[in-house]
């Protein structure tokens, strides 16, 4: 099977859809791929690491959609991508068809490819394994960004996460106890910062109190408590959302409005639509925003921020499915792959995932 890789186009996006060690991987087990030249410079992969794996180097982004069966990318396609898809053509990328664009769907249709979805790739107990590695790295980034935003240079309050002797450290409210808001909180607590942590479901809240006991402060996420939270939070983290839909607001306008002034939200969920009611997506280069007083850090592709480690997270995890695909053939994959099944948003051109055709409003379509 022919594979491409084309260079990521949107502003400071810094990942590539395969590293060489991918690309290894895939050429070993008897397939081509065809990497469009720099795509990987973003993250220190030279052109020149990918021939030493047998990658072939191609020099337009038409060349490396053209000459594949499968592309693979690592951020969602905009609309100069969209003239590259063809007929019959399989897409593995982040999409967000709930929230992105229309013209993006209408560009899947009308050229009827087939769109499969990271963030919806999800095995029956409920994992994202794909969507995993990057939540990680999106969590870990949490005190970094919070940080930055806190300090007096940045517009923010002035506060050192940590604290220091006689002085109280920050106070963080994680809204959201899944992969993202445990690695936040981990990386906080590393820190000292002081946690509260909330999720409506029970168990994901005993599932973070067992990896932080006594640690941390643990809350139903009930309006009545993230109101009360975040009255009284220095940094809010929004981490919750649901595979393939929008992203549910837990944090009201009249909510932000009770935050004292300078305080910070990083709202990871912006890329399903945010969590937080006064959010609006931002990107690298204008990443953060005053609303109502409080600084908001918006940006959709936080793990390009570090795009090495990313793209290392991204093809680790993606490359079992491509390494099946090569080996099977697509409908075999799918076979037999229920996980991968629900990473399938658009089947030659048909919309068939029903958690995104009901947040479009739009007509569920049957697979062959």
């Amino acid at each position: 099977m022919n594979f491409g890789v084309p260079r990521e186009v949107r502003p400071r996006e810094y990942r590539v859809g395969l590293t060489p060690a991918a690309v290894d991987a895939l050429v070993k087990a008897g397939h081509q791929v065809f990497i469009e030249r720099e795509a990987g410079s973003g993250a220190g992969f030279e052109d020149e690491a990918y021939r030493r794996v047998g990658g072939q180097i191609v020099y337009t982004a038409s060349e490396a959609y053209r000459r594949a069966d499968t592309v693979v990318k690592a951020a969602r396609p905009i609309n100069e991508e969209y003239t590259h898809f063809r007929t019959g053509q399989t897409l593995f990328s982040f999409l967000q068809l709930a929230v992105a664009s229309a013209d993006l769907l209408e560009a899947f249709q009308t050229r009827r490819t087939t769109a499969i979805a990271y963030e919806t790739i999800q095995t029956d107990d409920g994992r994202l394994p794909v969507l995993l590695p990057t939540s990680e790295v999106a969590g870990r980034m949490a005190p970094i960004i919070a940080g930055q935003m806190l300090q007096s240079t940045g517009g923010g309050r002035g506060i050192l996460l940590s604290g220091i002797p006689g002085v109280a450290p920050a106070t963080v409210v994680i809204i959201g106890a899944g992969i993202v808001g445990r690695n936040a909180a981990r990386a906080f607590h590393g820190l000292g910062a002081d946690i509260t942590i909330l999720d409506k479901d029970l168990h994901a809240l005993q599932e973070a109190d067992n990896i932080f006991p006594g640690r941390i402060a643990t809350l139903v996420a009930t309006p009545y408590n993230i109101a009360k939270a975040v009255a009284f939070a220095d940094v809010i983290v929004g981490a919750s959302a649901v595979p393939g839909e929008r992203a549910p607001i837990l944090v009201t306008r009249e909510m932000v409005k009770t935050m004292r002034p300078r305080t910070a939200i990083i709202d990871f969920a912006i890329d399903s639509g945010g969590c937080v009611e006064t959010s609006h997506p931002t990107n690298h280069v204008n990443p953060t925003f005053v609303e109502e007083g409080v600084i908001h850090y918006c940006v959709p592709n936080v793990p390009a921020l570090v795009g090495r480690t990313a793209s290392y997270a991204l093809s680790n995890a993606v490359l079992p499915y491509l390494l099946r695909i090569g080996r099977m053939g697509l409908d075999s994959a799918l076979d037999g792959c229920a996980e991968l099944q629900r990473g399938v948003n658009t089947w030659d051109g048909r919309l068939v995932h029903p958690a995104i055709a009901a947040a479009l409003g739009k007509e569920l379509e049957a697979m062959p």
